[in-house]
């Protein structure tokens, strides 16, 4: 009879047990954890190797490379969780400049006494965004830290993209004239976070907007030139976004208030907290700028995809006041949209 090796054996993962600090160790447990929770979920033809880095097959393409930490609190949340949007926010950052995303890594860090239902429901919300879009985890890490010097759970990724475009896209195509759009309502995400957070007795459909958005954008990279630009406006909002596409730039940017999409549940969120919706994290929309000629053209592949029926031509470009973003109001004022200067909502993503 053949003798037993680890092979023999096809041990199922105990979800009720914690994390310790050993399956962090590099032995055993560790061993245990990718076998069980990890190998089963994300497996393919490169992570299996479980080699020190991962070997990818890519043309002779330019690659887009992004990377970003995962902290938010708490990690179950209305409409996702840690690792849903973990992933969907790498693929978010590949997606806005015209990548198609090929590899994602994951690295872990664990609170010891962390429970192994709770990450093995985390990794299955990781791998059903990354089928979704044709990707794949294809290497990562796992750490493990004493109980108390981390909260529960906090994910690394990285991830590899093949640019699709057929233009560059980037602040310095913007021209004066160029119109902005917004693929969805504003602050869905912090907003939703924000009352889970707190357990406010509020009653509604309010959940984040954690999406990946490869799917929606990709019929846009064909158009060339007339994109000039996209950005996924997480922290800071698009307040933050539009600043940044200004700073340092001989061109200004006015908003329309009658036009920005905000729902109702958010304005009442931002009402009771004195939050601004324009400076609350998004995790599911796109900003866009485009050539004018090429409005209608945008707005009607957008609403053709369910994350797109929302898209809302917001603003445009405007040769002055240079570096500056402001909102033409209702009454047909102005108002300064500055850069926030704080976190009215930290560990949103």
């Amino acid at each position: 009879m053949k003798t037993d090796t680890l092979t023999d054996f096809k041990v199922e993962p105990k979800t009720r047990e914690l994390i310790k600090l050993a399956h962090g160790s590099g032995g055993q447990l560790t061993r245990d954890l990718i076998e069980n929770f990890i190998k089963p979920k994300f497996g393919n033809r490169i992570l299996d190797r479980l080699e020190d880095a991962a070997v990818l097959f890519l043309s002779e393409n330019l690659l887009a490379f992004s990377t970003d930490s995962y902290v938010v609190r708490p990690i179950f949340f209305p409409g996702g969780d840690i690792g849903k949007l973990a992933v969907c926010g790498t693929i978010n950052d590949l997606a806005v400049v015209g990548a198609k995303p090929v590899g994602i890594s994951c690295s872990f860090i664990l609170e010891e006494g962390f429970p192994l239902s709770a990450l093995n429901k985390i990794i299955d919300s990781m791998q059903k965004m990354a089928v979704q879009t044709g990707c794949e985890v294809v290497t990562g890490d796992t750490k493990v830290v004493e109980k108390g010097a981390a909260d529960q759970i906090f994910i690394n990724t990285a991830g590899i993209g093949v640019v699709r475009t057929k233009s560059p896209l980037s602040v310095e195509q913007i021209q004066a004239e160029d119109q902005i759009i917004i693929t969805g309502s504003l602050g869905d995400h912090a907003s939703s976070i924000f009352v889970a957070r707190q357990n406010l007795p509020i009653s509604s459909s309010l959940v984040s907007d954690c999406a990946p958005l490869y799917e929606l954008l990709e019929p846009l990279w064909s158009l060339g030139s007339k994109i000039r630009f996209m950005r996924d406006p997480t922290r800071g909002g698009i307040a933050a976004t539009l600043n940044e596409i200004v700073r340092g730039k001989e061109f200004g940017l006015e908003l329309w208030e009658d036009s920005l999409p905000v729902r109702p549940e958010v304005k009442g969120v931002c009402e009771l907290m004195g939050f601004d919706p324009l400076h609350l994290a998004n995790e599911g929309k796109a900003l866009i700028v485009v050539a004018p000629e090429a409005v209608e053209m945008v707005l009607g592949i957008l609403r053709q995809h369910s994350l797109g029926k929302q898209a809302s031509l917001i603003g445009k470009i405007v040769n002055s006041p240079t570096r500056l973003v402001y909102i033409k109001t209702s009454l047909g004022t102005r108002r300064i949209l500055d850069l926030p200067v704080g976190d009215p909502l930290p560990r949103i993503c």
